[in-house]
């Protein structure tokens, strides 16, 4: 985290007079009263359970209620403004999501720049993606799919979750790198985007691997490759696009930020909590129940992973021609 002078010399001052005095304060008394994670999709949806899940953690380990707020819109953008106008004093929490990597570029006009105004916490979990189509797609692998996709230029639909999801900028990721064309049908939501798949009206889906897995196993979809930059443990014989697609790697995230200008002493507190709660066997479980990998990260990795996201996918926007409806 970047500091300004002025900032600096106060720190200084203090830390002069009265060594390791203010920051050991505080961080005894952090936290006194209930801090919000406050999540910007619908309850139920995989960020939201995942963000009570760490809530619950917290809660236990820090001795304070951790209460989830849900505020759904425009791609998770309201519930970040909201992050963004509160007080930095660790009370007002953001479960950050690949959404917010994504509308750094979707959307023209936003009132923050996230990188810029939200100071990442901790990582928390990475879920895998699937390329999967309809069983009567006469593909079954992916270098079948570049072929066909390619003797058939604009005849395949992907469908996602709508603009902007991990779906449709995954499905857009493939266009652009190997360089198929395949038009875009979104939905108002992953289920009927799976609904329709099953059903054949669209062909292809870059969908999370947990929604997807019961489909797969069922023989309801053909799972070609995993998103992932290798073979997943848990399924040894599906190929990663990779193999194919040198270079071709994605996947949702999930962590916990907070308003710029939280004290760095609060950081660390929440940090080592929610890494021990990522620790502990029971929640990992959870996550891995999920489809997800539990994710432990330093507050700077995890603002690593955050800007090596939005990069890439600034990088896929741009190409696609991709705005927020």
């Amino acid at each position: 985290m970047k500091l300004s002078r002025r900032k600096l010399l106060h720190l200084g001052t203090g830390l002069a007079a009265l060594p390791g005095a203010p920051f050991i304060a505080r961080a005894q008394s952090y936290p006194s009263r209930p801090v919000r994670i406050m999540v910007g999709f619908a309850a139920g949806q995989a960020i939201d359970i995942l963000a009570r899940l760490i809530g619950q953690s917290l809660s236990e380990s820090l001795g304070q209620q951790f209460i989830v707020e849900n505020r759904p819109g425009a791609g998770g953008n309201l519930v970040t403004e909201v992050v963004v106008r509160s007080p930095p004093d660790g009370y007002t929490l953001l479960m950050v999501g690949a959404n917010n990597a994504i509308n750094a570029s979707l959307y023209d006009k936003l009132s923050f720049n996230f990188l810029r105004d939200i100071m990442p916490v901790a990582g928390v979990y990475r879920v895998q993606q699937v390329m999967e189509v309809n069983p009567a797609f006469p593909a079954h692998t992916v270098p079948e799919f570049i072929a066909y996709a390619k003797a058939n230029p604009g005849k395949i639909n992907f469908g996602s979750a709508g603009i902007g999801s991990v779906a449709h900028v995954t499905g857009e990721f493939f266009k652009m790198m190997s360089g198929v064309d395949m038009q875009h049908v979104p939905y108002r939501g992953a289920p009927l985007a799976l609904t329709d798949l099953i059903a054949g009206q669209v062909h292809v889906m870059f969908d999370n691997l947990p929604s997807s897995i019961e489909h797969i196993k069922a023989g309801r979809l053909r799972a070609l490759a995993v998103c992932a930059p290798k073979r997943l443990d848990a399924f040894p014989d599906l190929p990663a696009v990779a193999e194919f697609v040198p270079g071709f790697e994605t996947s949702a995230f999930a962590g916990l930020g907070a308003p710029q200008g939280t004290p760095p002493d609060i950081i660390e507190t929440l940090n080592k909590a929610v890494t021990a709660g990522l620790a502990d066997p029971k929640l990992a479980a959870r996550i891995v129940e999920l489809g997800g990998a539990p994710m432990p990260l330093s507050a700077a990795a995890f603002g690593a992973v955050v800007a090596e996201e939005t990069e890439k996918w600034t990088k896929v926007v741009k190409f696609s021609g991709a705005k927020a409806s």
